[in-house]
């Protein structure tokens, strides 16, 4: 089973990303996402930027896929997804059935890209036809849970792999205004980037002062760390492929050695998911898995 690590969804400042990536560099992820997925208006890193990241990645022995934004909503950023679709030396994951048109190359082509966990692949057609468009891998959505992964896999064509997302604050939805910006009392187009005094997300409580949800510009995360350390032999059990870590600001390095630990049979999943505790930026969450409400916290290991 490989790790792999999802794009940055946070704004970081150029220096931290560079410094993120010289980490992740030497670690025992398999495969990077890079790219910007959230929104057009964080310009730290261009395309050509991504680009150097990329091949510096690569030559360190990494899986390298380039991720489209997921709400595209301009001519520009129309333009930008087809440039970074139609980029011939890495592959692609395709968040939007837009991105999936301009990748289309059959299931014959040799490079294949990455249907994203924001397709909402929930049955075996959807999974057919995105196959037959070219996706050598799908990324299974965030709400649905094992039972219904294991009717996928059943039905998934030959050749498909399976990624799960097994940590980090779960992107739940997008919107075209900005709630950072909102909560700045700005528009969107005035924003003065203020998503970057968030380096983990803007925490959002309800009324009783409980962890609610986390704003991050145009994207709306869970306040609970989706982590499914804990469920390491079911899903190795259903045949997944690989299994996705969303990137945080620290100890994210500490988060993926768990995860090694235990594919490499070195720690058991109840014990690094206790460890995993101390690393996290918010509560643990696996409701989505059990077919439960995402917040709840229901593997035996819960605390």
């Amino acid at each position: 089973m490989k790790l792999a690590l999802g794009p940055i969804l946070y704004y970081w400042p150029r220096e931290q990303v560079s410094r993120f990536y010289e980490t992740i560099a030497a670690g025992p992820v398999d495969i990077v996402y890079l790219g910007e997925t959230v929104c057009s208006r964080r310009h730290q890193l261009r395309l050509a930027d991504w680009l150097a990241l990329a091949a510096e990645l690569r030559a360190a022995g990494k899986e390298v896929v380039l991720s489209t934004q997921v709400l595209i909503e301009s001519g520009a950023e129309l333009t930008t997804m087809r440039k970074l679709a139609e980029t011939p030396d890495f592959a692609v994951e395709a968040n939007d059935m837009g991105a999936v048109h301009v990748l289309n190359r059959g299931a014959g082509a040799e490079h294949r890209f990455v249907a994203g966990p924001h397709m909402n692949v929930y049955s075996p057609p959807t999974l057919r036809l995105l196959h037959q468009f070219g996706a050598g891998r799908w990324v299974m959505p965030l709400e649905m849970g094992c039972a219904d992964l294991g009717e996928m896999q059943r039905a998934r064509p030959e050749g498909m792999q399976t990624e799960v997302f097994a940590y980090g604050r779960m992107p739940l939805a997008f919107s075209a205004r900005c709630f950072t910006a909102r909560h700045h009392n700005v528009g969107k187009d005035a924003c003065g980037f203020a998503c970057m005094e968030y380096p983990d997300g803007l925490l959002l409580k309800t009324a009783e002062r409980k962890d609610f949800l986390v704003l991050n510009g145009t994207q709306t995360q869970s306040a609970s760390v989706y982590n499914l350390l804990g469920e390491f032999d079911a899903m190795r059990g259903l045949g997944v492929d690989v299994l996705r870590l969303s990137p945080q600001r620290h100890d994210m390095e500490r988060i993926i050695e768990l995860f090694d630990a235990v594919r490499r049979a070195r720690m058991a999943p109840s014990e690094a998911l206790e460890q995993s505790r101390a690393f996290m930026p918010g509560e643990a969450c696996d409701g989505y898995w059990h077919g439960r409400p995402g917040f709840e916290q229901v593997g035996r290991d819960a605390a």
